[in-house]
């Protein structure tokens, strides 16, 4: 079964259980986004998928708990967190040696926010991309859930959202760079022409250090009302131009 089956199962048998459950549903403490980015095969491009049905479950525990209907919110949110606590959804099944590779790989330490990762400093580093000059161009499910890092190799957020300037061509990355559990909050607007990507397409990079990174101001509003606002947008833009 592939992996967004197994999650429509869980999510029609978390609702369907009969489990006791908390009388209030605390969905923050599901912690998902920090796993995600504590998680290194969750950053990784073959569950980029599964990140993004998790936030589905994610969301539908919210709706659960608007209802009133917590203890199937908190049923939820108990599934959510076997899953994450679980092998990668993408080798289920598997019992061949590159599986248990696989398996094993997931419990090397955990990488968390600001922690150098990357390989940037290696001899054998391949050059980033200016995102214009990529070739091919990129699909839209390849630039929302990457994470995305500082010219110093740290990460910083993952791309949460992509809003396309289709009069004044201004297209922006949303980047989530905080506990991120709100859509939007926390989040820092990018004009893409000014990010590069890896070679391997699975990393994108500000040009800009991560102390400078602190200081951009986050998104005004969640309601992306800031389109309509070109002073803020202009403000916003001149901190990513000229940059190397």
């Amino acid at each position: 079964m592939k992996p967004p089956a197994i999650l429509l199962a869980v999510a029609l048998l978390s609702v369907l259980g009969v489990t006791p459950a908390l009388a209030d549903c605390q969905i923050g403490d599901a912690k998902l986004e920090e796993a995600i980015l504590q998680k290194p095969e969750l950053r990784g491009k073959a569950n980029r998928q599964t990140v993004r049905d998790l936030r589905t479950l994610r969301d539908a525990a919210i709706t659960l708990w608007s209802y009133g209907r917590h203890d199937d919110c908190e049923r939820l949110l108990g599934n959510i967190r076997e899953l994450l606590a679980g092998p990668p959804m993408n080798s289920l099944g598997g019992n061949d040696e590159e599986d248990a590779e696989a398996q094993m790989s997931a419990r090397e330490p955990k990488v968390q926010r600001g922690a150098v990762q990357g390989r940037r400093a290696d001899k054998d580093a391949k050059p980033l991309i200016h995102i214009d000059e990529l070739a091919p161009g990129l699909r839209a499910d390849q630039i929302i859930g990457a994470e995305v890092r500082s010219a110093d190799d740290k990460i910083v957020g993952e791309v949460r959202n992509v809003v396309f300037g289709t009069k004044d061509r201004r297209d922006y990355a949303i980047v989530a760079s905080g506990g991120f559990f709100t859509p939007g909050k926390d989040s820092i607007v990018v004009p893409i022409r000014s990010l590069k990507v890896s070679q391997e397409r699975d990393s994108f990079f500000l040009p800009m250090a991560e102390a400078q990174v602190k200081i951009i101001p986050h998104m005004p509003d969640q309601d992306y009302k800031w389109l309509s606002d070109d002073a803020w947008r202009t403000r916003n833009d001149a901190l990513f131009e000229g940059r190397p």
